[in-house]
């Protein structure tokens, strides 16, 4: 079947962009992943649940139910669980089946130059499977059922209540130096050591966690997978273990807690993707105390959609308030959490697609991508209002981003992209260096897109960027890294994979520079697939030397790091 669709491609792709885009198509060079590994998270539909449009191409109960786990494992994290479109175009049969089967076919087994991802020649999706797809689109999305109260409270499961814990740290290690690490495929995370580098203990949370958050006082990692488990985690214990457990939805990718003074540990919140809604629980217990719907009007067309997803959520440092970002609608919410029985919210309108963002260094301002609207939103925390909207090169994707003391500009934000090589600094001092505030003074060039995060340190003089979804191993398996007083000077390789020794293995990507509580360490992770050898590798910041190499046959599939202080102080 490949060698059939390799043959229609030319003939196919004239119906979109003529034979050039055709050609591309089959190779696609240019093509960066963008988000091909932050995917949506299975959600189980059964033939009772099967939309069949009429006129639409025949398929099996088989295929739709096959067809649908894929497209949730796949695809909804960037068309949406409806199809309606977010990163990527709406996939809705009134366009689909204008294309019809051959052409799709075509577009899903070898992608385009723009950013989707090749499924079929990849070898992620079977020739059968494509072509089930290619059907499966045709047709009306099933509708995931929704997600409420009684839901929860049948996942809701107290392991050890807060009173049974213990009154004391009751290991010698220090928390505040220890990291929670992401094993993405095997629905855990690590508990590692930053001293010892020893792994503490191996923790059953959700599918692919997407991150790991601190509590105010460092005791409790909470964690949250795209299957909408959150799994909270006591660091006091010997060794650490969960506590605590709950799914707020289907699909998920943020929580937060409580922060402002009073108020420390008391609150944590969830952002399910679908259904579309936030959670505000209790924070020792995760016990559910609030469930807020998002959906509604769009910032732009005010228009009604029925699937804003909640992308990043952070604790305001000014008020007793979370901030959370509303991806499809555009919308930045204050949620004042004071009094949970009465909730105040602000709602801030900034542009669609709101992902990923992150504290300037003062804490007072929140920076955050709009991503396929090619925006920064700059939020100011302390007047509760929008203070800028910057515009940004193609899919801006921070992370937390990074903040530095530009030499020439000050105090600057900084995002890398998944579009294109760009690496760009906004600057983040309307006091001091007014004339740059809240503009791009500085575009670096990275080894190329695909990037995911930057990082840097207060106490550090080195900006490290990766990108994990570059096509070119050699990019990919590798970390840049500048200088920080030298920026205009370029960047130099460091080969992280290769000092691993898994470079050869399969693909290896390197991902997500995190620092040690004292600045001075550097951790990448050494994604590689679930049966094969991954790694995380400890750099010395000075000296950008090899300090340590971890690997243990449980660390599958390592991705996202987080340390406790430095997450938790919002250092990045």
């Amino acid at each position: 079947m490949k060698r059939i669709l390799r043959s229609s491609v030319v003939a196919v792709g004239l119906l979109f962009a003529g034979s050039i885009y055709a050609a591309e198509a089959v190779d696609h060079p240019d093509t960066e992943g963008a988000e091909l590994r932050y995917k949506g998270a299975p959600v189980p539909i059964s033939a009772a649940d099967m939309r069949l449009t009429a006129g639409g191409p025949q398929i099996s109960e088989e295929e739709y139910a096959r067809s649908s786990q894929l497209y949730f494992e796949r695809c909804a994290g960037c068309h949406g669980v409806l199809r309606k479109g977010a990163t990527g175009k709406p996939l809705t049969p009134d366009v689909t089946s204008e294309r019809g089967t051959e052409y799709l076919k075509v577009l899903i087994a070898f992608g385009t130059p723009a950013g989707m991802p090749n499924w079929g020649s990849s070898g992620d999706m079977t020739d059968a499977e494509v072509d089930a797809m290619a059907r499966f689109l045709q047709h009306e999305p099933p509708m995931p059922p929704e997600f409420g109260m009684k839901e929860m409270l049948e996942t809701w499961n107290q392991i050890v209540p807060p009173e049974d814990r213990p009154t004391k740290k009751q290991h010698k290690y220090d928390t505040d130096n220890m990291f929670s690490v992401t094993l993405r495929d095997s629905g855990q995370v690590a508990i590692i050591d930053g001293d010892s580098k020893k792994i503490l203990s191996i923790v059953d949370t959700g599918y692919a966690v997407h991150i790991s958050r601190p509590s105010n006082s460092g005791r409790y990692v909470y964690t949250i997978g795209r299957d909408a488990k959150i799994v909270l985690i006591d660091l006091w214990m010997n060794p650490p273990a969960k506590v605590a457990e709950i799914k707020i939805g289907m699909e998920a990718r943020s929580v937060e807690t409580s922060k402002f003074p009073g108020y420390e540990d008391q609150l944590a919140i969830g952002g399910a993707y679908w259904p579309p809604q936030y959670v505000i629980m209790d924070g020792p217990s995760l016990e559910p105390r609030k469930i807020v719907s998002t959906r509604g009007m769009t910032v732009d067309t005010q228009e009604y959609h029925p699937e804003p997803r909640v992308a990043a959520i952070v604790a305001s440092h000014e008020h007793p308030e979370f901030i959370v970002n509303i991806k499809e609608t555009g919308k930045i919410l204050l949620i004042n959490y004071s009094n949970v029985d009465a909730l105040s919210v602000t709602t801030l309108e900034a542009a669609r697609f709101l992902h990923d963002g992150g504290w300037d260094s003062t804490h007072r301002y929140f920076l955050t991508a709009a991503n396929k609207s090619n925006k920064i939103a700059v939020v100011d925390s302390k007047e509760r209002k929008m203070e800028a909207l910057i515009d940004a090169t193609e899919i801006p994707h921070p992370g937390r981003g990074a903040n530095l003391k530009d030499p020439t500009y000050g105090p600057v934000w900084i995002t890398s992209a998944l579009g294109n090589a760009n690496i760009t600094a906004i600057g983040t001092d309307p006091k001091g260096h007014p004339d740059s505030a809240w503009k791009v003074v500085r575009t670096l060039k990275g080894m190329g897109g695909g990037s995911l995060f930057v990082k840097t340190h207060p106490k550090s003089k080195n900006l490290w960027v990766d990108a994990p979804l570059n096509p070119d191993k050699g990019f990919s398996q590798s970390i840049a890294v500048f200088d920080i007083n030298n920026l205009d000077a370029g960047f130099e390789v460091l080969p992280i994979a290769k000092w691993a020794g898994v470079e050869s293995e399969g693909p290896a990507r390197v991902v997500q520079p995190e620092y040690n509580a004292d600045g001075d360490e550097v951790w990448f992770s050494v994604w590689n697939g679930i049966d094969q050898t991954s790694a995380l590798v400890v750099v010395d910041d000075k000296t950008r030397k090899l300090k340590k190499v971890i690997k243990d046959k449980r660390l599958k599939t390592p991705t996202g790091k987080f340390n406790v202080k430095n997450t938790r102080h919002d250092v990045y």
